[in-house]
């Protein structure tokens, strides 16, 4: 009660200071009076949160642990009402260097499966991929150094899926073979500095303190200037002492001839025998690729009961 009690004193004290703005390589980056005043090395805090994987870590993490998790999967019609949908708990087993998954509840709607009791729609397979595990996997680990996600040796469905991974696990880093906006989802490159702003502060989230970093759109871009504008806003709340990711949101938008989407996302993560790992996904997503029908859905995961 007293730590927290001196971090809103903390907060509340600079709340009101003025900002100031900083060039790192030629990128002007927005830092509240109060990480000045640190006097720490905020230039190379910025380029350790440019180059984080801790958030892709704490997913990978997953695979290494057990854990229970409630789902529950909408999938909407134009006019926003429910025409499939799963709600369940399943629980991961992990047991010699394999994991396993059991379905203790489950309950659908509509047309979520075939026939085949196969996936009728897109968004549920890539919740699947993150969440589910179908039959036994083994010898898995959470390493991510010199792990580099890629869509260069898949195709079709496969690659359509991998590059949503890469959107998701890698915001803000620039996604080959996506066509017309690949290179606009790189948030960190020269060409991006005229389209968006960056803000590094100090808060408190969930009693304690944290940095938070915050990118959005600039407001006066003109129309076509706005054409480059994927990432419509992306909030990090990195834990001060380790620099691992506490929490994200996000939202994505794009129009293109031949597809569009618009959503958004936030993960919280909580931590589990030394372990970043997420506890709270919420996702809301609208969209449509070539040769597949528009999906719109509305997801929630909610992780608990974590076992080595």
């Amino acid at each position: 009660m007293r730590y927290c009690f001196i971090v809103f004193l903390f907060v509340s004290f600079f709340a009101q200071a003025q900002d100031s703005t900083i060039l790192i390589n030629k990128q002007p980056f927005t830092l509240a009076e109060v990480v000045v005043r640190n006097n720490f090395d905020y230039k190379k805090l910025l380029n350790q949160i440019k180059e984080d994987t801790s958030f892709y870590k704490a997913f990978r993490n997953l695979h290494v642990i057990g854990f229970s998790s409630y789902n529950d999967i909408k999938m909407l019609d134009k006019a926003g009402a429910v025409k499939a949908s799963l709600t369940s708990k399943t629980r991961q087993n992990r047991l010699a260097d394999c994991r396993t998954m059991d379905v203790l509840e489950e309950t659908t709607t509509g047309d979520f499966y075939d026939s085949k009791h196969q996936f009728n729609y897109l968004t549920p397979e890539l919740y699947a991929s993150l969440f589910f595990t179908k039959g036994q996997v083994c010898g898995e680990n959470n390493i991510v150094k010199g792990r580099n996600l890629s869509a260069s040796n898949k195709s079709g469905i496969e690659k359509h899926k991998e590059q949503l991974k890469m959107l998701f696990f890698n915001p803000g880093k620039k996604i080959q073979g996506i066509p017309l906006i690949g290179n606009k989802l790189d948030l960190y490159d020269e060409h991006a500095n005229k389209f968006y702003n960056y803000r590094l502060d100090i808060v408190e989230y969930h009693g304690k303190l944290a940095y938070v970093f915050s990118i959005v759109p600039k407001e006066e871009l003109s129309g076509l200037k706005k054409d480059n504008i994927v990432i419509d806003e992306m909030t990090t709340w990195f834990d001060m002492k380790t620099l691992e990711v506490m929490a994200r949101n996000y939202s994505l938008s794009y129009k293109a001839g031949v597809y569009d989407f618009d959503v958004s996302m936030e993960v919280e993560m909580t931590k589990f025998n030394g372990l970043t790992v997420p506890s709270v996904l919420r996702y809301k997503g609208n969209w449509d690729v070539i040769f597949k029908k528009r999906e719109r859905a509305i997801f929630t995961a909610t992780l608990f009961d974590f076992k080595k």
